[in-house]
C-alpha cells in the first residue's frame, strides 16, 4: 500500500495486454470444456456402478471432486507499473512483490482445485474501479499488497550505493474489508478466516493501522485476526462479490523484505489462504 514514497522504475514481469486479453476471452471455452469433462467422468462412475466396481468409482471420483466443486477466486494484483506502490527497503517496487505472491497463491489455489483469475498482472490496469468488475462471476476477490508504514517513522540507510528509506518499527500482515461492498459479512469471514489462518502458520498480524493517528486509524473488523475496516478503497467498494485487501508483509521493515523474499515463507502464505478459502467458502 502506497504510503506516498516515490515511485521509481521496475522492470516489469508482465505478459503483456494481448496475453492477458487472449485469457479472458477463452474463459468461457475452458469453461465448457470442464463441463464436457465432468459429464464424461460422471458417464464413467454411471458404467462402474452399473459394473459393481464401486470402489474404482470413488477413486476415480476423489481425483476429480476437487476441480468440479471448487469456488473460483479472483486475485488482483496491487498497483500498476506506472505507479508502482512503495519502494522498498531495498530499492525494489512494491508491484513487483505484489505480482510475484499473487502468481504464487494463484498456483497454490489451482493446484487445490479452485478457478483463478488473476487482474492487473500486465501492470497496466490503472483504473482501479475497473478491476473488481472483472471479477463479477467469481466467488472471492483478493487483492494483494505489501505494507509501508507513515513517513514520520521512516529512516534512511545506504544500501549498494543508494540512499533508501526503511522503518524496522513495525512488521506483520493487515487484511482490510469495506463496509460499502455489499457482501461485508462474506468478505469479513473470509478475511478473518485468512488472518486465522496465517496465525496458525505462525504469523504475526501488525496492528498499527487501528492507531488513532492521521493516515491511519482504521477499526477493527476482527481484531484477534488482523482484519480491519477500510471503507472506501476503491477495489473493494467497486466489487458486486465478497472482497478484501491482503497486505503480506511490511517491505520497508529490512528484516521482513528479507522474508518475502523467502521461497519458503511465500509458500506457506500461499497455503495459509488456500486453506481459507476452503473454510470461508463451504
Amino acid at each position: 500500500m502506497n504510503r506516498n514514497t516515490p515511485p521509481r522504475p521496475v522492470l516489469s514481469e508482465s505478459k503483456g495486454r494481448q496475453g492477458a486479453k487472449k485469457s479472458i476471452d477463452t474463459k468461457d471455452t475452458k469453461d465448457t470444456i470442464i463441463i464436457l469433462v465432468i459429464l464424461r467422468v460422471l458417464c464413467v462412475l454411471c458404467v462402474l456402478c452399473v459394473l459393481r466396481v464401486p470402489a474404482l468409482a470413488l477413486a476415480i471420483l476423489g481425483i476429480f471432486a476437487p476441480a468440479a466443486f471448487g469456488a473460483s477466486i479472483a486475485i488482483d494484483v496491487g498497483h500498476y507499473l506506472e505507479k508502482p506502490g512503495v519502494i522498498s527497503a531495498r530499492g525494489v517496487t512494491e508491484f513487483q512483490y505484489n505480482l510475484q505472491l499473487a502468481r504464487e497463491i494463484e498456483t497454490a489455489l489451482k493446484h487445490a482445485g479452485h478457478r483463478t483469475l488473476l487482474i492487473g498482472d500486465d501492470g497496466l490496469s490503472e483504473n482501479l474501479a475497473k478491476r473488481a468488475p472483472r471479477a463479477s462471476a467469481m466467488d472471492l476477490f483478493i487483492s494483494i499488497h505489501h505494507d509501508s508504514v507513515q513517513p514520520r517513522f521512516l529512516a534512511v540507510w545506504e544500501h549498494e550505493g543508494e540512499t533508501l528509506n526503511y522503518s524496522d518499527k513495525f512488521a506483520g500482515f493487515s487484511l482490510f474489508v469495506s463496509r460499502l461492498n455489499g457482501h461485508t459479512d462474506a468478505s469479513l469471514r473470509c478475511a478473518s478466516a485468512i488472518g486465522a489462518a496465517l496465525q496458525g502458520a505462525g504469523f504475526t498480524a501488525s496492528r498499527y493501522h487501528a492507531d488513532p493517528i492521521l493516515g491511519e486509524n482504521r477499526p477493527f473488523a476482527d481484531e484477534a485476526n488482523g482484519v480491519h475496516y477500510f471503507d472506501n478503497l476503491a477495489v473493494l467498494k467497486t466489487a458486486d462479490i465478497p472482497a478484501l485487501l491482503f497486505e503480506a508483509g511490511v517491505i520497508v521493515n529490512r528484516d521482513e523484505e528479507l522474508r518475502m523474499r523467502d521461497p519458503a515463507v511465500r509458500n506457506r502464505i500461499s497455503q495459509s489462504v488456500v486453506k481459507a478459502v476452503g473454510n470461508c467458502l463451504d
